[in-house]
């Protein structure tokens, strides 16, 4: 059982981080016009602004009941506890930074964006970039801790 949980908690941190990733390395929007980064925009908030924190918050169940099940491991427990906060935290940032910014993007006409277009795509960058490298230190810790218990087996 706790195999399955180790399983699916690394492929799910890495389908979030991976996306943070791919998105902050293939996706820059500086340089772009109003209209190309509007509808490139709407269409990833179409496609994941919903997916994505529901993936990371099984996720972070996931890890916080590997943590649980762990805790006769002391430093495999704390190694998944700072993981979890690591997701969490990313989450926060998410829920706290991105999604308002994305909930103005939304509502946007893709052919006349407003003038202050570009401030608010600079602040959503901002906060993707964090979210990013602290979803990758959570997927670091929970594939160490991870490694952890195989060395043990």
């Amino acid at each position: 059982m706790r195999c399955l949980i180790d399983v699916a908690a690394v492929l799910l941190a890495a389908l979030v981080a991976g996306t943070t990733f791919g998105i902050l390395f293939g996706y820059n929007p500086a340089g772009i016009s109003g209209p190309a980064y509007v509808e490139v925009q709407q269409g990833a908030i179409r496609g994941l602004n919903v997916l994505i924190p529901a993936l990371a918050a099984l996720c972070i169940l996931l890890v916080l009941l590997d943590a649980w099940l762990s805790r006769a491991a002391r430093g495999r427990m704390v190694l998944l506890l700072l993981a979890a906060c690591a997701l969490i935290a990313a989450g926060l940032i998410t829920r706290l930074g991105n999604q308002p910014i994305n909930a103005i993007v939304a509502s946007w006409n893709a052919h006349s964006p407003p003038p202050e277009w570009e401030a608010l795509r600079d602040q959503w960058w901002h906060w993707h970039a964090i979210r990013t490298w602290i979803a990758l230190l959570g997927l670091a810790l929970l594939v160490i801790a991870t490694r952890m218990k195989a060395a043990r087996d």
